[in-house]
Order: structure tokens, then C-alpha cells, then sequence
């Protein structure tokens, strides 16, 4: 089904574009362009001859508006074009639900006054499940164009010390994303003029909560990274042929150029094109540390030699 596999990958990409310029309206102090209106934009369904921050909330609403129609549009070609209990189904069904969730929470944010310069630690939970939650959209989108190709989706049975590898990975690639969308709220709320003053309100005692938990975020990166590249590894020596290895090798090529990335951000007191640039690398390590585990646990094809002889047992059955 490559059409179907097409479309996917393109809701996928679609849905990249939706989460930067969601971290755009956060970086911009944008998230109360629409005041405490939802799902209309100060009470309106289209606002007029509002400010620059209500243009740019109402353009984030709008297109993650046109994201769900487009997971809508994924649902009915997977229920069509596939049987009962086949992978890409599921995997359809599991992005409808997440990208519901992920409308309730923005939606949270808003109602709740957790935007603009809200400085509250309920707000930095809140951020922490969405951008969990996001990582889990776009996985479930990632996993449905790749199941299109493969009815019984994962093959894990008898192969739990690998399946272990990859849950610590995920778990700790989630763990990182969600202490950096922590430490990303901080620099946002308590911008710093140099290093040395970052790394002072960090260490504060007494400090804001966000600040506190912003330190964080390297370890929790490093940690991350080397988890990743152990399963990297461990995909390599469990199922060496060409699509793991593309994929593994890709991966710790982004897992590099994140760190880079992450480096530079805290050296140059986070602007907000390089936050976005952060963002959107993490995003893509998670989506294919996500495709490496569906490539490494892919159920084996079957030989052609036993496939032959099913065959024969089937004529003369």
C-alpha cells in the first residue's frame, strides 16, 4: 500500500510542521493571542484587526485543526484499505485518540491561563505530559505508515532482553524531551543576559521551581543519548541487514547533531530559531528510534522454501 504509506508519512510531516509552530507561539509568549477562548479566538471563529500574538495562536489553531482532519482522513483509508486486527489499523485507531488528547491539553493550557508569562509549576507538569504526549502522536503516526507493510506488526515474543533495551531508549528519549520542554519554558519565563547568570539562577536556592528543574534537562540528554545508541547497537547485532542499519546509523547521526544542537542552545541563551531547531531534531530521534524498533522487531518473511512446501501441503491436504 505504498499510496497509503504516502499519506501517512506526509500526516507525519504535516504534523513536525504543527509542533514547531507550537513551540513558536510558547517561545513568543504568544498563547494568549486568543485569550481565554476555546475553541474560538476571542470569541470569534476568525478574528479581525487583532495583534501580531492573535495571529500567530490563531494560525497554531488552525492548522492543528487541519492535523486532525487529516488523522480523520489516515483512520478511514486504514479502514478501508485494511482487514480486522491488521498493525496499521491499530495504529490509525492509537493516533486518533492521542491527537484528541493532544487538542484537550492545548485546550487545557488555554482555559487554564497556562500561557503568555503564567510562571506556574502546574504549568510546567502540563507542558511536560504535552510534549510526552506529542512524542506519542508522532510515533503512532510513524508506526501506522510503517505497519502498512507489515499485518502483524511486532514480532517481541522470546526476545525480551532487546525489547528491554528499546523500552529503556524510549524511556529515557521521553524523559529528556519532557525536562526540555521544562528547561525551554524557563529560558522563555527567565530569559538570561549571559552563561554565568543562567547557570546562577539555576543553582539559586530558593529559585523558581522551573529554574530548579531546568537543570536537569543536560543529564537527562546525555542519559537519553546513550541509551539510544545502546540500541542502536543492539538492533545491529540482533538484525544486521540494509534497513536497520540505514536506520540505526541515521539515528546516531541525530543523536550527534542534537547534542550539538543542545550545546549551542544553552551557549547562546536559547533563540528561539535554534530552540525550534532543538525541537525538531528531538522530535526525529524519537520517530526513528521508533521505526528502528519496528524495522528490528519486524516479524521474519518467511522462506521461500517453507513457503513452497505450505503450499504443496495445502494442494494435497
Amino acid at each position: 500500500m505504498r499510496s497509503f504509506q504516502r499519506f501517512a508519512w506526509g500526516v507525519l510531516a504535516y504534523n513536525l510542521a504543527v509542533v514547531a509552530w507550537g513551540a513558536f507561539v510558547r517561545a513568543t509568549g504568544s498563547g494568549a493571542g486568543c485569550g481565554s477562548h476555546w475553541p474560538l479566538c476571542n470569541g470569534e471563529v476568525v478574528p479581525r484587526g487583532h495583534t501580531v500574538e492573535t495571529a500567530i495562536e490563531f494560525t497554531h489553531r488552525a492548522t492543528s485543526g487541519l492535523a486532525l482532519l487529516l488523522v480523520v482522513g489516515l483512520v478511514v483509508w486504514a479502514v478501508r484499505a485494511f482487514p480486522r486486527g491488521h498493525a496499521a489499523r491499530a495504529g490509525a485507531f492509537a493516533t486518533a485518540a492521542l491527537i484528541v488528547v493532544e487538542a484537550l491539553v492545548g485546550a487545557g493550557l488555554v482555559l487554564f491561563g497556562w500561557v503568555a508569562k503564567d510562571a506556574s509549576a502546574a504549568r510546567g507538569w502540563v507542558v511536560a505530559i504535552h510534549l510526552t504526549n506529542t512524542f506519542l502522536l508522532l510515533g503512532a503516526i510513524a508506526l501506522t505508515g510503517a505497519f502498512a507493510e507489515a499485518p502483524r506488526g511486532l514480532a517481541i515474543r522470546g526476545r525480551g532482553p532487546l525489547a528491554a533495551v528499546f523500552v529503556l531508549g524510549l524511556a529515557a528519549t521521553i524523559l529528556a524531551g519532557a525536562t526540555g520542554a521544562i528547561a525551554a519554558l524557563g529560558d522563555t519565563l527567565f530569559p538570561a543576559v549571559s552563561f554565568a547568570e543562567g547557570l546562577r539562577q539555576d543553582l539559586e536556592r530558593g529559585g523558581h521551581v522551573l529554574l530548579r528543574l531546568r537543570v536537569l534537562h543536560p543529564f537527562a540528554a546525555i542519559g537519553a543519548a546513550i541509551a539510544v545508541s545502546a540500541c542502536a547497537r543492539a538492533a545491529l547485532r540482533a538484525r544486521p541487514g540494509p534497513r536497520v542499519r540505514r536506520r540505526a546509523v541515521a539515528l546516531l547521526v541525530l543523536v550527534g547533531v542534537e547534542l550539538v544542537a543542545g550545546a549551542a542552545n544553552v551557549g547562546l541563551l536559547a533563540p528561539v530559531p535554534l530552540q525550534l531547531v532543538h525541537l525538531l531534531v528531538a522530535d526525529l530521534v524519537w520517530i526513528l528510534l521508533v521505526l528502528l524498533g519496528a524495522a528490528t522487531f519486524a516479524p521474519a518473511a518467511r522462506a521461500p522454501e517453507e513457503t513452497r512446501l505450505r503450499g504443496v501441503a495445502v494442494q494435497h491436504g
